[in-house]
């Protein structure tokens, strides 16, 4: 007579969450060990070996510089899932609209000083363009990075993108309807591409775009060209808002600052991990002495078209130098 099988306890959940010995989180269920590619060291992708995207993950994920045993243990502070994302961004975004709503009622876009409508036009509306670049560059890493947990950041931060994109959007029409003559909605490539203050975070931004390395992806946009916008132009533009009667651009600008301090939680995060390997100090180290200088001569070129500019470009660099510091690299 042969013996039964053994009865196995089903697991109560995922088998890579089950050594917790407690219940996962939503967080944990939802973003944790997503990336079937990562299964396979030399084949992330289970077709042909020598298919193109293959080698492409293999060069510029699998074997980056950046180096982790275990990309998988990174955690998002804040712990952020599409669920809990859209019910925040839901009360910004109704945030942003009142505010909206609120400046157009009282006409406030008739009060703005001749001077100032200039400076928009060439400083503010173009912005969308540097968005958007953070947009599809948020969207690369998402789609390169070595770990969910890390992908979803990213896929966040690229809807926070797109937030600032639409804003900006929307206040371009709105101001093109009461100075039509301002070219707002008709001048912004042209400021983009020829206008000296936008000249070096194009270079900025189009040389980060093309760092294919996700580990320098990451360093080239997060740790550089994010900090360097938020610097520039979201705290010393917003800033200048504020001294020409633009109150409306100054809290525009702070409600985005919310998005951008959440991004740096999760890159500080990132950055704390990757220093547990001690050879990763080396390698974010030489990345920031590369992109650096494209960071600082972005803010000088941008800040200097500014009111104010000698305070404003020290404060942008100040700001960008004191995010190096915080990072430890």
């Amino acid at each position: 007579m042969s013996e039964s099988p053994e009865v196995l306890k089903p697991l109560k959940t995922w088998s890579h969450l089950a050594k917790n010995r407690r219940r996962p989180s939503e967080y944990e269920i939802t973003s944790v060990r997503l990336h079937t590619s990562m299964n396979n060291p030399d084949k992330p992708w289970e077709m042909d070996t020598n298919l193109h995207m293959n080698q492409w993950y293999l060069k510029y994920r699998n074997h980056s510089p950046l180096r982790l045993e275990d990309w998988d243990t990174y955690r998002d502070p804040d712990a952020i899932v599409y669920r809990t994302y859209n019910i925040m961004q839901d009360g910004q975004e109704t945030y942003v609209k009142s505010l909206l709503d609120q400046f157009n009622e009282r006409e406030h876009d008739k009060a703005i000083d001749t001077e100032w409508v200039g400076k928009l036009a060439i400083l503010y509306t173009p912005a969308r363009y540097v968005f958007h670049a953070l947009q599809m560059s948020s969207a690369y890493l998402a789609q390169i990075a070595p770990a969910s947990t890390i992908t979803n950041c990213s896929t966040f931060q690229g809807a926070d993108s797109h937030r600032w994109l639409t804003h900006t959007a929307y206040r371009t029409y709105e101001l093109s309807l009461t100075h039509p003559d301002a070219g707002f909605g008709q001048n912004e490539r042209k400021h983009w591409e020829e206008d000296e203050a936008w000249q070096g975070f194009r270079e900025l931004t189009e040389k980060a775009m093309i760092a294919w390395d996700w580990g320098e992806s990451f360093c080239a946009i997060n740790l550089v060209l994010k900090p360097a916008v938020e610097a520039a132009i979201l705290h010393q533009l917003g800033e200048a808002g504020r001294h020409s009667s633009d109150t409306l651009l100054g809290m525009l600008c702070d409600n985005q600052c919310r998005d951008s301090e959440r991004h740096m939680r999760w890159s500080k995060a990132l950055v704390e991990l990757a220093l547990e390997n001690s050879e990763n100090k080396a390698v974010l180290t030489d990345w920031m002495d590369k992109w650096m200088p494209l960071g600082i001569n972005a803010v000088e070129k941008y800040c200097a078209a500014l009111p104010d500019s000698a305070e404003a470009i020290s404060n942008a660099k100040a700001a960008l130098e004191k995010s190096r510091e915080n990072l430890g690299v």
